[in-house]
């Protein structure tokens, strides 16, 4: 059984997303991140970071493992699967897990701060972020081009992206005219275990469009900022 601490945010899908595909039982603790529950000492002590997701597997003697690509790889080589054991299909998949990591998340995390959560509107910062994540998307449109998945068979890559590429629209961000990305988006919201991911701790309305609750999210937001 994996403990997951978590909360509803492209970094905690990724984990609830991953351990629903791969079938592995878990029990959800919902984390408020708007509380700082994150920053409490029980919390740091499975994760000196501060932040969510956090695993802890109760088969591996309450082994802790944090950090969202870390999860995905420690899953997928538990249930030995979406994550291939042959050195060149696993090192595919890892450099588009790490391609999330290291540009698609942090670039569209840096978009929501600036477009949604600051209260004064920083324009060249909201362009920067905003501009370079469209062109992070257009490498995955150039690989779709030429794949039905990031790394020939579908595995923790796709969902590590897509789980972030989903949420394009809160972070100021088009898709027009990627239609490779479109299609592999729309097939991955096709999939029953993506779909119950994405529900977990909690679901989260599509608010983009109510101005209303779009502001009490972003008011939360502002409040861990600086945390």
């Amino acid at each position: 059984m994996i403990d997951l601490y978590t909360a509803s945010t492209p970094n905690g899908h990724k984990a609830s997303c991953t351990l629903e595909e791969l079938g592995i039982p878990y029990e959800v603790h919902a984390v408020e991140l708007s509380a700082l529950e994150q920053k409490e000492p029980a919390f740091l002590r499975l994760n000196p970071n501060g932040r969510i997701p956090v695993i802890v597997d109760r088969e591996e003697d309450d082994l802790p493992v944090f950090e969202s690509g870390a999860i995905m790889i420690y899953l997928a080589e538990k249930a030995g699967r979406l994550l291939p054991t042959d050195r060149r299909a696993r090192a595919r998949v890892i450099s588009w897990l790490m391609f999330q990591m290291g540009g698609i998340g942090p670039m569209m995390g840096q978009a929501n701060v600036f477009f949604r959560y600051f209260p004064e509107k920083i324009q060249p910062a909201i362009d920067r972020y905003q501009n370079e994540s469209r062109r992070l998307f257009e490498v995955l449109e150039a690989r779709l081009a030429e794949s039905e998945w990031l790394a020939d068979d579908y595995s923790i890559a796709d969902i590590a992206n897509w789980c972030w590429t989903r949420t394009h629209s809160w972070s100021g961000v088009s898709i027009d005219g990627l239609d490779h990305v479109q299609r592999w988006m729309g097939a991955l919201q096709q999939r029953p275990a993506l779909l119950r991911g994405i529900e977990v701790p909690v679901p989260r309305d599509n608010i983009v469009d109510d101005e209303e609750a779009t502001e009490k999210f972003a008011e939360k937001a502002r409040a861990m900022l600086q945390r």
